[in-house]
C-alpha cells in the first residue's frame, strides 16, 4: 500500500526543514501544505523532493488538512500519515503507525500521548481526558488521545467522509464522522518529543477548545 506523509504548516520556518528531512528518510512521499505563511516556510523546502501545496492566506489547520487529503486521494494514495510542522511528534514512529494501522485495518489510528497527559497545560489535559471519555461513551471507540495530530488515515475514510471544519475542530469532526460512516478508530502509544507544544503551536487554548467541544456536540 502507498502511504504518504502530510504536514500542515503555518509560519513554521524555524522547524519545517528538520521535520521534512527526517520524514524523507522513510522513503514515503511527503506533502507540505503551507497555510498562508508570512515567513520563509515554503522557501525552506526549496530543492527538496516534496509536494508543496500553498494557500494564499491562512485558512486554518483543518483547511490545510482538507487540501492535503484531497491531493492524496486524487494522487491515488492508499493512506495518509499526518505530522505537525513544529517538531513535537516523533516521526521515527511513522513506519510503526503505518504498519499497525494496516495490519489492524483501522480507518484512523491515532499516535497517543496518554502517558504524557500530566505534562500538558491544564485546559488541554482536562479536555483531552474528557474528549476521550465522551468519544468512548458515544462511539465505543477505546482511544486514549482525542487531540493528537499524529495520525494515520485510510483512503476509504478520506473518500467516505465529507468535512466542513477549517480549524483544529476538524480533527474531532473526522473522528465522529468516521464512526457514523462505519469505519474504525484506534490508538497506538507513541510518546511525543514535546508533550505540550504550547511554545510552537498556533492552538488557542480557550477558543479552539470551545470549537472542538461544539463540534463534538454537533456531530455526536
Amino acid at each position: 500500500m502507498a502511504t504518504c506523509i502530510l504536514i500542515p504548516a503555518y509560519n513554521a520556518g524555524k522547524t519545517i526543514l528538520a521535520v521534512v528531512r527526517e520524514c524523507l528518510e522513510h522513503g514515503l512521499p511527503v506533502a507540505v501544505v503551507d497555510d498562508g505563511s508570512t515567513d520563509d516556510t515554503s522557501v525552506q523546502l526549496s530543492g527538496l523532493p516534496v509536494t508543496l501545496l500553498r494557500h494564499q492566506q491562512n485558512l486554518g489547520k483543518g483547511a490545510a488538512l482538507k487540501t492535503g487529503f484531497a491531493w492524496a486521494v486524487e494522487s491515488g494514495l492508499d493512506a495518509v500519515v499526518t505530522v505537525d510542522a513544529d517538531g513535537q511528534h516523533d516521526v521515527s514512529a511513522i513506519p510503526l503507525l503505518d504498519a499497525s494501522a494496516q495490519s489492524g485495518k483501522w480507518g484512523i489510528l491515532i499516535a497517543s500521548r496518554r502517558s504524557q497527559f500530566d505534562q500538558m497545560s491544564g485546559l488541554r489535559k482536562s479536555w483531552n481526558r474528557i474528549g476521550v471519555w465522551c468519544i468512548w461513551k458515544r462511539t465505543g471507540f477505546e482511544i486514549t488521545d482525542s487531540q493528537s495530530g499524529f495520525r494515520y488515515y485510510s483512503r476509504d475514510v478520506l473518500k467516505g467522509v465529507s468535512l466542513k471544519s477549517n480549524g483544529y475542530a476538524l480533527e474531532m469532526e473526522i473522528l465522529l464522522k468516521t464512526w457514523k460512516n462505519g469505519f474504525t478508530v484506534g490508538s497506538l502509544p507513541v510518546a511525543a518529543r514535546v508533550a505540550d507544544g504550547r511554545a510552537t503551536s498556533h492552538y488557542r487554548s480557550v477558543k479552539d477548545t470551545f470549537n472542538i467541544s461544539m463540534t463534538f456536540l454537533r456531530y455526536m
